[in-house]
């Protein structure tokens, strides 16, 4: 995500509450975001006139379970996690967000409360789009449209493929599992490689799959040592994806 460190105009700076240093007066531009990148110019203003700017500390509550499906938000830099708690408080993590993700929408197309938590795992901005705003691009703009319903799809099929992560009885099976449907084909030193991008802490990785941060850490040690996989800053190279698939066959 592109930033630039201009003045904004007062409808794009930070609500008072999460207000940016002085020094950090920070512009998006819009079309560096994947849902908004094919809006018109007309609705590219309207965007731009409603959207708003915040700023979250590593630990801080972006979107509270229950409350009001008040807008769609937009991960502009950072990390944030969605989580729920279970009924005996156990916080449990469901996904990784990730800068271009945006998230909110089924509150907002629902008109409903959020049906679960976002937590920030590290400093973050994030842009805030009116629910009004965001419905009059959903029913207007067929490539706002277009990439919604591609979204709500993938979700569904992320979804099922998670329930099945968790449905795994043997943890350690369930943690590679849980790497294999994370990884992404990404640029490395020898061309193409499979990788992990923006790997979670072992102990989100722990929260997300229902398992103790100690057996997520000797999990991956043992990737390493039987040269399966290789940790870098942020992320897990993925040396051996055939080595892989045997772990999680058993």
């Amino acid at each position: 995500m592109s930033l630039s460190k201009t003045s904004p105009p007062p409808s794009a700076r930070q609500p008072a509450d999460h207000a940016l240093p002085e020094e950090s007066h920070i512009q998006i531009n819009l079309r560096k975001i994947p849902l908004l990148s094919g809006l018109s110019d007309e609705e590219m203003r309207r965007v731009g006139s409603d959207v708003r700017i915040r700023h979250y500390n590593k630990r801080d509550v972006v979107l509270h379970k229950g409350g009001s499906g008040d807008g769609l938000l937009f991960l502009l830099s950072g990390q944030l996690q969605v989580v729920d708690v279970t009924e005996d408080g156990r916080s449990i993590g469901l996904r990784i967000l990730a800068p271009g993700d945006f998230f909110g929408e089924i509150a907002v197309i629902n008109n409903s409360t959020r049906s679960a938590s976002v937590v920030a795992t590290s400093d973050v901005l994030v842009a805030f789009l009116p629910a009004a705003t965001a419905l009059h691009l959903f029913s207007h703009s067929p490539s706002v449209a277009n990439q919604m319903l591609r979204h709500l799809a993938q979700k569904i099929q992320r979804d099922s493929e998670f329930r099945a992560i968790l449905s795994i009885n043997n943890t350690t099976r369930r943690i590679y599992t849980y790497l294999a449907l994370m990884q992404r084909t990404g640029a490395g030193d020898g061309g193409a490689q499979a990788v992990v991008e923006n790997l979670p802490t072992h102990q989100d990785i722990a929260n997300m799959i229902n398992t103790s941060r100690e057996t997520v850490t000797r999990a991956l040690l043992n990737l390493v040592q039987q040269g399966i996989a290789q940790k870098e800053a942020n992320r897990l190279v993925i040396l051996d994806p055939d080595g892989l698939q045997r772990l999680i066959q058993g």
